[in-house]
């Protein structure tokens, strides 16, 4: 390799690494909105609770989703530096956007956005990877319906379960119950999110011939995404917490224990089949879910209404910016 391409190299994956960590605070609220709306952990603890599980996710899953985003949605010959930084730079921004919004956007489809724009700016829609993008949007629809439907389903049943208990005892049951829920939800946040940057630092290292063989995500990147998403968590993404946490339902232990818990089982399912998934629609379908089992006047529509509206325009506004920064870059 070219030795001056190898600072570009190094600060490309730093600039990925950043884009995890901001992952990490923008999408914190997904792991601990419900225990922190239940009051069942301080803001500052709930953080480091759900840092830890973001961190050992690797430990439990593979890594089929870093492949998919790393070969599955725009072809590996399209991919170069150029193109990576305009998929970084769309996603980036627009995180950051919606984070000072407090709108719980998507940062996975940011990234997915920021890629097919870059690659589309390059090689036009050749370069998409169809099946693999199509796969991707399926999982916009199917991740929040799926989250909002087993929520529905597991109150239902936990509220028959416990019917003849007082919602004083029940509480008291379900509260250390929530910290399992949010563990585990963790681990599926970490899993899939941190995947997805894992893929863009292994297309990079791929398409400057620094991978050996197939294309496959090397161990050091595992642990950097890992850690850069644990430590994007700990900085808490508490403007969205909010959000997340209290405007779309008021939420009991019961309920924060079916939305963590269901929304964990939806991104098991999609990081087991490789579907790079949102994190934040599942969990946002799940909360909406305990609330409509419990009456459909507990949900605020309008707050819903304002989060499918930022949903809807995260991939191309995502995909506008990266190829505009891709068109940039060509010029220097």
């Amino acid at each position: 390799m070219d030795p001056i391409a190898l600072p570009l190299l190094v600060a490309l994956i730093g600039v990925a690494l950043l884009f995890d960590a901001i992952n990490g605070m923008h999408d914190a609220a997904n792991s601990i909105a419900t225990i922190v709306a239940t009051r069942v952990l301080r803001p500052s603890y709930a953080v480091i609770w759900a840092a830890f599980f973001n961190f050992i996710a690797f430990l439990f899953f593979g890594v089929g989703v870093a492949k998919t985003v790393g070969s599955g949605i725009i072809s590996p010959e399209v991919i170069d530096p150029a193109v990576i930084f305009g998929a970084l730079t769309g996603a980036i921004t627009w995180n950051l956007l919606t984070w000072w919004w407090a709108m719980p956007s998507s940062s996975s489809h940011a990234l997915i956005g920021g890629l097919v724009g870059a690659g589309t700016a390059k090689a036009g829609a050749t370069g998409i990877v169809w099946t693999g993008l199509g796969k991707t949007v399926a999982g916009i629809v199917l991740s929040p319906a799926v989250g909002l439907g087993l929520a529905m389903a597991m109150m239902l049943v936990v509220a028959w379960m416990f019917r003849r208990i007082t919602p004083f005892v029940a509480d008291k049951i379900f509260r250390p119950l929530q910290f399992v829920a949010a563990a585990l939800y963790s681990l599926g946040h970490g899993a899939n999110d941190a995947q997805k940057t894992m893929g863009i630092i292994a297309a990079l290292l791929y398409s400057q011939g620094m991978l050996d063989g197939s294309f496959h995500v090397p161990f050091w990147v595992v642990l950097s995404c890992q850690a850069a998403m644990g430590i994007g968590t700990l900085l808490g993404g508490w403007r969205i917490v909010r959000t997340m946490g209290g405007k779309i339902t008021r939420m009991s232990q019961q309920q924060g224990f079916c939305a963590s818990t269901s929304g964990a089982i939806a991104l098991f399912l999609a990081t087991n089949y490789g579907v790079p998934v949102s994190t934040t629609q599942t969990i946002a379908g799940s909360i909406v879910g305990v609330g409509v089992a419990r009456s459909t006047g507990a949900v605020r529509w309008s707050v819903a209404r304002d989060i499918i509206t930022t949903w809807v325009f995260t991939i191309p506004a995502a995909a506008t910016i990266g190829a505009l920064t891709y068109g940039i870059t060509r010029l220097f």
